[in-house]
């Protein structure tokens, strides 16, 4: 739902969050006419681990062939296993601390699939205009909330927590899919 606010976005947002059979469900389609030929790339997200990473949760994101973390992996170990499912891209938390996290960002911009991706732990601490610097998808975290919004032509993403869900919502992570200008987002139930 968009407002005439500023690219940040007020704390009442819309919020997609569904319990999945087989992982089929997607969310919407959002065509950012790119009119590019874009490779077919499918990116896991996650966010808020705390030093868990389930079994359900690392099957999703082993389908994935980029993962990206938006924070609070609280440990090593998580970052590690992640590693081993695919290559990972990740920003720094507010529960990250200690060497192991001293060269990690704390936000990050990336392009996958001819789509410009900006990840921050904090939606609230945005503090460029997307829609100037040409990003087309916002993901972060800290909420455990999973959300998404297409606000000013940009998808503000949230992929909740897989291990700390918070008021009612459920243990989630999200899967993008980024196909010839077209993006495909979709919440999968991983307790």
């Amino acid at each position: 739902e968009e407002t005439g606010d500023s690219a940040i976005l007020p704390l009442r947002v819309m919020v997609d969050s569904f319990a999945l059979n087989d992982f089929k469900i997607s969310g919407p389609e959002i065509d950012f006419g790119l009119n590019l030929e874009l490779d077919n790339i499918d990116i896991g997200v996650i966010s808020d681990t705390h030093g868990k990473l389930s079994r359900k949760a690392a099957s999703v994101l082993s389908r994935a062939d980029v993962i990206i973390h938006a924070g609070d992996f609280d440990t090593p170990e998580v970052l590690a296993a992640l590693e081993r499912l695919a290559p990972v891209i990740t920003v720094r938390g507010n529960m990250d601390h200690g060497n192991w996290v001293a060269s990690m960002p704390v936000t990050d911009m990336t392009e996958l699939g001819g789509c410009c991706i900006y990840i921050l732990h904090n939606l609230h601490a945005l503090d460029i205009d997307p829609a100037t610097a040409g990003i087309k998808v916002v993901i972060s975290g800290h909420t455990h909330q999973a959300a998404a919004v297409q606000y000013n032509g940009i998808l503000f993403l949230n992929p909740g927590s897989p291990t700390e869900p918070r008021y009612g919502t459920d243990a989630s992570v999200a899967m993008l899919n980024v196909n010839q200008g077209k993006i495909r987002y979709r919440f999968l139930e991983v307790e």
